[in-house]
């Protein structure tokens, strides 16, 4: 069983309905600017480019890449028996019945695919009675097992007391959480000179200071049935991890610089959060192999991010089992840890 965990979704409709994508950019907001455009020598394929700020590019959905035949021939292709379906960004601010749009959709997509395609939930997480009910129908109408929700919301990441009222109906659904980079972080300004610094290292910071703010708050005390994953790594948060939970000082110190609360915030760390690549092959064998060492197999998983490079889905599996790791650990990281996580059978 191979499971990719990170496929992305749109309707291809939004392409061909005018008023559609009229509504769908006119709900673009939090500075975020939107466009449908024509894509130049592709004979009249449209493409929606999302810019934060205005000028600098960071999303991008493509006509035709969400089309459900060709969706699971690239899953034969690379060997891939089931997919998880999420939304590619826009859910920081997509209203409620777009949400519905997109869960039902999603739903279908599953049904067709006689469920290889597996939906996670989108709601906004405001925890209005309209949205927390939009919620339960999605766990018990829809089978979905688990929600996902942007790194932050505006400039409001999600220990943010706003979303209290949401993660409390989370945690009484038992529902996971999977958590999505924003592109820059909630203050962007010096990641907008450089694109590879704004759409690639911009989303590691941006998860980083999602999974730090979630721990060290007291997110997990009040929703201990919540774990939640987040992509990109974390943002490479293995790098960190030993750095963000330090022992004990050995000598008693004067003044006491850094939180050390005898391993319990480390503890929620390792109860509550799980990694997942987005796709593995840019991080490189070497990097993977640490976090592996890091964070463990157990809390990483497989996903490529598809369509944003389809070889990141071809030729992805093949990656993961050439790392330097047990046959055990790549049995977690490409389908156990998805299995558990969202509850796939």
């Amino acid at each position: 069983m191979i499971i990719d965990a990170n496929l992305y979704w749109v309707p291809e409709q939004l392409f061909t309905d005018d008023a559609l994508m009229k509504k769908f950019l006119g709900e673009v907001k939090f500075d975020w600017h939107g466009r449908c455009e024509e894509i130049p020598g592709a004979n009249g394929k449209k493409q929606v480019v999302l810019e934060k700020p205005e000028g600098s590019q960071n999303l991008n959905y493509v006509q035709g890449d969400y089309v459900l035949d060709g969706m699971l021939t690239d899953l034969d292709a690379a060997g891939v028996d089931k997919a998880v379906l999420k939304v590619p960004g826009c859910h920081e601010w997509m209203d409620l019945d777009f949400c519905r749009m997109f869960n039902d959709g999603m739903y279908e997509y599953g049904k067709e695919s006689n469920g290889r395609l597996i939906p996670l939930a989108v709601v906004p997480p405001y925890g209005t009675p309209e949205s927390l009910a939009e919620l339960e129908r999605c766990k018990n109408e829809l089978g979905m097992n688990a929600v996902q929700l942007s790194a932050h919301y505006g400039d409001a990441y999600l220990d943010d007391e706003r979303f209290s009222a949401f993660f409390a109906k989370v945690n009484e659904l038992q529902m996971n959480v999977y958590v999505h980079h924003t592109p820059i972080p909630a203050e962007p300004q010096s990641f907008l000179a450089y694109n590879n610094v704004r759409r690639s290292y911009g989303r590691c910071v941006d998860q980083g200071l999602a999974v730090g703010r979630e721990v060290f708050s007291d997110l997990f005390i009040k929703y201990p049935n919540i774990k939640m994953v987040h992509s990109m790594l974390g943002g490479g948060f293995f790098a960190i991890a030993n750095m963000m939970f330090p022992q004990q000082a050995k000598k008693t110190e004067d003044v006491s610089r850094f939180k050390s609360d005898g391993g319990e915030t480390a503890a929620r760390f390792r109860e509550h959060i799980y990694f997942e690549m987005s796709h593995a092959q840019p991080w490189g064998k070497t990097q993977l192999e640490c976090a592996v060492k890091v964070l463990g197999a157990d809390h990483i998983i497989w996903g490529t991010s598809y369509p944003v490079r389809k070889e990141w889905l071809t030729e992805g599996p093949a990656f993961v089992q050439a790392l330097d790791v047990t046959d055990e650990e790549k049995e977690l990281m490409l389908h156990g840890n998805a299995e558990a996580l969202y509850r796939i059978s």
